[in-house]
């Protein structure tokens, strides 16, 4: 911060002394004596009345600066905000885990335009799939007109093309992008710290996102209470094509699908720490909701429409849920739902499927 030009370098009478010429040494040490007298008297009668304020409010503490919040969550800092339809607020968030900015839709529950200081909400983290972005569930789904998440924050995050929730290995240089360090510790920290979040979470994802709510929930055992995935990727190694699949579709929009977590043989264990089936000693201490369809054509599709994706994605998630199982997850709900394909309509079933679980997860 720059110096102040109208603040003085000293206190006055410490000034006036020092311009004061001694006689003698006696005459020296008298006035140096005096000015040190004088300096400490001025700062005594300063001090007193700010501890008499602070004492006055019991409990209070300086606020912090925008630097200190801005350190408090990784750097990262919102740089607009738009209310861009009611109880909907989008965020621009300057995000070092990334290198740029990137957006965050809130739905936000009744009541939080008045919010008090210190005022929170239970949390749903709701993540999207390939290809989409954070305004997906609003835009393709009821959710914003869902009656029970009416006191409930919920927090869309946009997680990039093919950002895989991870933090990017880069040939073992890291570096952005890393999605999982912007959702978990940049976007958390701020809207617990500015809009209203408290630390009873829970998430739920489609596709793409059903894998990053899984890979969060396992990785971070006690960050939420509950999960849900929806036709989720919840498989990228043991169910055959799985890795195929992530690295296909990974190299259909970046130059080198293996900056992701690297080389499936060399750096198998990166691999296994993201992935779902690699991760059931941690999930299964938590409520957890598998869905999905089998690839053909369903009540909710038009006729002849089948989806390959979703064929492989039920496979993955059998292989999830018969390992859930043999750990003993004593909170497991799946509905493997036969025919339907990968598509919204699901979806948004689903969420209303799910959200029981998640909301009793919540109180």
């Amino acid at each position: 911060m720059p110096l102040d030009p109208t603040r003085s370098a000293a206190p006055s009478g410490v000034a006036r002394a020092a311009i004061v010429e001694p006689r003698s040494d006696t005459r020296r040490v008298a006035v140096l004596l005096a000015a040190f007298l004088l300096a400490l008297s001025a700062l005594v009668t300063v001090a007193l009345p700010v501890r008499a304020a602070r004492a006055a409010t019991p409990g209070t503490t300086p606020k912090a600066t925008a630097a200190d919040a801005t350190a408090a969550a990784g750097g990262a800092r919102v740089v607009e905000e738009e209310q861009v339809a009611p109880r909907q607020v989008d965020l621009t968030i300057d995000s070092p885990a990334l290198g740029t900015t990137a957006k965050v839709r809130l739905l936000t529950p009744d009541g939080w335009e008045r919010r008090r200081p210190g005022r929170h909400w239970p949390v749903l983290y709701l993540l999207h799939g390939c290809c989409g972005d954070y305004t997906s569930w609003t835009a393709l789904t009821d959710v914003a007109g869902i009656p029970s998440l009416r006191n409930v924050l919920v927090v869309m995050p946009e997680a990039g093309n093919v950002g895989f929730y991870s933090d990017w290995y880069n040939a073992g240089q890291a570096g952005p992008p890393a999605w999982e360090r912007f959702h978990l510790t940049e976007v958390r920290r701020i809207v617990e710290r500015d809009y209203g979040a408290g630390h009873r979470r829970v998430v739920a994802g489609l596709s793409m996102g059903g894998f990053g709510a899984l890979s969060y929930a396992g990785r971070h055992p006690g960050m939420f209470r509950a999960a849900a995935s929806y036709s989720g990727v919840v498989d990228t190694r043991h169910t055959p094509g799985a890795t195929q699949f992530v690295l296909d579709l990974v190299g259909g929009y970046v130059d080198d699908p293996l900056k992701l977590w690297g080389d499936p043989t060399a750096q198998a264990s990166v691999w296994a720490a993201h992935n779902p089936a690699d991760l059931v000693r941690q999930l299964r201490r938590i409520p957890l909701y598998l869905s999905c369809g089998n690839g053909q054509a369903g009540p909710l599709d038009p006729p002849g429409r089948t989806s390959a994706y979703e064929t492989l994605f039920e496979s993955e998630n059998r292989v999830l849920a018969d390992r859930l199982r043999q750990a003993g997850a004593p909170r497991l709900e799946t509905h493997f739902y036969g025919p339907g394909t990968h598509s919204w309509p699901y979806w948004q079933r689903e969420l209303h499927r799910s959200l029981p679980m998640l909301l009793d997860a919540l109180r």
